[in-house]
Order: structure tokens, then sequence, then C-alpha cells
């Protein structure tokens, strides 16, 4: 028996991993969290799985549902909006999975920001103009976050931007990050990436928290900042240029 934690997407239902689904469709228990997973996702489980919302179970009866699984013999898909990697939670879960001995894996999905960048049709690294991409929150009413990673000194870099469970805050955050990259600097919001009720809104620090209220955008959000929504002119990348020495290459690798 083993707990898949699995990278359920963005939210479209076909944004989930050959490998995720597969999972999913055998699975006898299968966890999930309320309004972020589709329903046609669920509609994949095998026939007479027990699907449990853990949207307000606490973290105990989370894994308690696991630990009964795993005393049962059955395998469980937990499934993760996004990526597990990222503000999913998983670390405190996998945590007590270790301590009660009850096996687990992690299966990757699409992170939120992909599919944002996607519906945005842009690249996030972009040649001369944006090379590092920061993912991060903010802290309102969550977990404090570490020392040295509030917004005035990751502003400070003037990178690529990602911001998670902050667009009720998008206002405050947007003064606080024009110190650093200018007013002009353009920012994006996308909502409910990938699903139908996707909403994507463009702008600048300057304009885009007016633009976010008047669409009431609340939450399912992320928030990107960076000159690379806007860049244009930006020479090609090197590693298609005609500069590069191909041949070279070739003899380093043994192809001939």
């Amino acid at each position: 028996m083993t707990v898949y934690f699995i990278g359920a997407g963005p939210g479209a239902a076909d944004l989930i991993t050959v490998r995720g689904q597969r999972i999913v469709a055998r699975a006898r228990v299968c966890l999930y969290a309320g309004s972020l997973v589709p329903d046609d996702l669920l509609a994949v489980c095998p026939p007479g799985a027990r699907l449990v919302d853990t949207a307000d179970l606490t973290l105990d009866e989370i894994v308690a549902q696991m630990t009964s699984a795993h005393a049962a013999g059955e395998d469980v898909a937990r499934l993760c909006s996004g990526d597990p990697a990222v503000f999913s939670a998983v670390a405190e879960q996998v945590r007590r999975l270790d301590a009660a001995g009850v096996p687990y894996e992690i299966v990757p999905g699409v992170p939120s920001y992909a599919a944002a960048a996607a519906s945005l049709g842009r690249e996030l690294t972009v040649p001369t103009v944006g090379q590092t991409v920061i993912l991060t929150r903010t802290q309102a009413r969550s977990t404090p976050m570490p020392p040295g990673e509030d917004l005035a000194e990751l502003g400070r870099s003037r990178a690529t931007l990602v911001l998670h469970l902050a667009v009720a805050r998008t206002r405050e955050l947007t003064a606080q990050l024009a110190v650093h990259y200018g007013a002009d600097c353009p920012v994006a919001v996308v909502a409910n990436a990938s699903r139908p009720n996707e909403v994507i809104l463009r702008g600048t620090l300057t304009d885009i928290a007016e633009k976010v209220e008047q669409a009431g955008v609340r939450r399912t959000a992320v928030i990107i900042v960076g000159r690379v929504l806007a860049a244009d002119a930006f020479p090609d990348s090197y590693l298609y240029s005609p500069d590069r020495d191909r041949a070279a290459k070739r003899r380093r690798s043994g192809a001939h």
C-alpha cells in the first residue's frame, strides 16, 4: 500500500500527468481539496472508490485517513492542486507518514504559475531581460515568512516574481514592489488558470490593483511581476545561435 501525492495540475482535468491519472484510476481511496480539484478528474476514480474532501479536515484527520487506508491495504491518491513541490503542505504530511511507517511517493504536476504563463503566451525567462524566477507568497493570516524573505528584500533582485495566495492584497503589495521594479513595470494576474472561468488581467504596478478589484478577483490567482511580460527587443538565445560551435559539442558527446 502506498500514499501517492499527485500533482493534479492547475485546474483543467487534462493537465494531470499520465502517471498521475493512472494512479487515480486504480486507487481505492482518493483525498482531494474541494473546489481546487475538478469533478472531471474525480470521475477517473474507479467504481466504489472512497472519495474524501479534505477542505474542512485538520492535518490530523487527513493523516488518519491515510493510516486507516494503509491498515486496510488500500492505495491512496492524495490530489494536490498544481505541483506538490510548491505550497502544497506535503512536507508536514510526509513527516507524519514517516513517523507512522507509511510508504509514500510524490508524483509531480503542472504548477499554477506555468499554466498562467502559458495563458499569457509568455516565457518567464527571457535573454538579457530576466533569467531568474522567484516563487513566493506573503504573510497575512498564514504562517510567518522566514527572515529575509519579505517582499522588500526579494524585490531588490528585480527578478521575475510570482506571488501565490496574495491577490486579496494586490494594492498593498504593488505599492511595495514599485519601489524596486518601477511603477511602470508590467504585471499580470491570472485567476483559475486553465479552467473555463479563467480570468486574465494585464497592467502595471500602477493600475493592476484597480483592475483586480473591478474584476472581483479574490482568490485562486497568481500575480506575475517582471519586465519579461512585455519584452520584445531582446537578443535570440545563444542556444540556437549560428555562432555556436555545434561540431565541438558533437565531438565531446562522441557523435559522428
